[in-house]
């Protein structure tokens, strides 16, 4: 079963920068779309980032600007830089995959049926 595995949270002051990699050991995520989601504490999860086979991407306009989604040449590992930190930024992220093997464009709306566990990330002085 694909299981969906996150790396690259940690602690990092205001302004700072992070690397988050997402990938399926032992699968192939090629034909899915990948997307990031966020929750911090209190709130709804969100969704911030996602990319496509093709390579198409959409971001959150929190996110705008600062963050950047890509995939590696083969689209098996999905990363998110994130730069710009700032406090409201702290928050629990998951990466989620959507098999969509046509399309060239993803949504933040779509329904992503896979998930990994989760990374925190936390932005504070």
């Amino acid at each position: 079963q694909l299981q969906l595995v996150e790396s690259g949270g940690g602690s990092v002051q205001p302004g700072g920068s992070l690397r988050l990699s997402c990938a399926a050991p032992g699968f192939a995520l090629g034909s899915y779309a990948i997307a990031w989601f966020r929750q911090a504490p209190g709130k709804e999860r969100e969704a911030i980032s996602c990319i496509s086979v093709t390579r198409g991407t959409n971001y959150a306009e929190p996110v705008k600007g600062r963050f950047r989604i890509s995939r590696d040449a083969r689209g098996n590992t999905a990363f998110l830089q994130m730069n710009s930190l700032e406090p409201e930024d702290t928050a629990v992220y998951y990466c989620a995959a959507n098999w969509n093997p046509r399309s060239p464009i993803c949504t933040l709306q779509a329904q992503y049926t896979h998930w990994g566990q989760g990374t925190q990330v936390t932005v504070s002085s």
